[in-house]
C-alpha cells in the first residue's frame, strides 16, 4: 500500500506521514528533503539557487546518506527549496528517485510532499491532503523558530509562509493541489495526536470500502 500525504508548508504533514510509516512498519520519504539537498549543494558549488544547470546535476547527484543533514531542516530551507523546485528539469530528475523509493517497500510506502498524489504517485492506494489555516500554519512556524533562539516577529512568519505558498501553488509543472480523489483533512485545531488519528480513520475508512 503506497500512502501519499500531500499539503502546504507546516500543515503536519510531515510529522504525521513519519508517525504513520512508523506505525506500520514501512518505508518513509519525505520529499521536501530532496528539494532542500538540492538547494543544499547549489549553494555550496555557485551560489545561485536560480541557476538551473547546476540544480539539475545536483538533482541528478543527489545522495541519500546526506539526508540526515540537520541543515535540511527549518524554513530558511525550505524556502530555498521552492525556488529550485519551481525548476521543471530538478522535478523530472528526481521523479524516478521518488518512484522508485515507493516502490522499495515490500509492504509500501509513505511518501509526503506537494505533488504525491498527482504526479509521483498518481496511483496511490490512499492519497490524503493537509492543510490547515495560515494562521495556524504561521503560529506553528513561529514557535519553531522560538524553538530555535530565532527572533522572527510572526507577521514576518505568516508572510514568508504566504509568499511560499504562492510559489508552490503557482508553478507550472506540478503546482501544490490535492489529487480530485484526495482525502481532505484540516489539521487548524488538531494537535499531532489528534491529526494521527484523524489519519488513521481516513484509511481505515477508504480500505473498508
Amino acid at each position: 500500500m503506497i500512502i501519499a500525504i500531500d499539503g502546504p508548508a507546516a500543515s503536519g504533514k510531515g510529522t504525521v506521514a513519519k508517525k504513520l510509516a512508523e506505525h506500520l512498519g514501512v518505508p518513509y520519504l519525505d520529499t521536501g528533503l530532496l528539494y532542500r539537498a538540492v538547494a543544499r549543494d547549489v549553494e555550496a558549488k555557485s551560489g545561485q539557487l536560480e541557476d538551473a544547470a547546476a540544480a539539475v546535476v545536483a538533482a541528478q547527484s543527489i545522495d541519500a546518506q546526506t539526508l540526515g543533514d540537520p541543515g535540511l531542516r527549518g524554513p530558511l530551507a525550505g524556502d530555498k527549496a521552492s525556488i529550485v523546485a519551481k525548476i521543471p528539469a530538478v522535478r523530472a530528475a528526481l521523479l524516478d528517485y521518488q518512484r522508485n523509493f515507493a516502490r522499495s517497500g515490500a509492504r509500501g510506502a509513505v511518501l509526503d510532499g506537494r505533488d504525491i498524489g498527482t504526479v509521483v504517485c498518481p496511483d496511490a492506494h490512499i492519497k490524503i491532503f493537509v492543510t490547515a489555516s495560515d494562521e495556524a500554519r504561521a503560529h506553528r512556524r513561529y514557535l519553531e523558530h522560538q524553538g530555535r533562539g530565532e527572533a522572527i516577529p510572526y507577521e514576518t512568519v505568516l508572510e514568508d509562509l504566504r509568499r511560499r505558498d504562492a510559489r508552490d501553488s503557482g508553478r507550472t509543472i506540478a503546482p501544490l493541489e490535492a489529487a480530485a480523489d484526495a482525502l481532505h483533512l484540516d489539521t487548524t485545531n488538531l494537535d499531532a495526536e489528534q491529526t494521527f488519528a484523524a489519519v488513521l480513520a481516513l484509511i481505515a475508512a477508504k480500505v473498508a470500502k
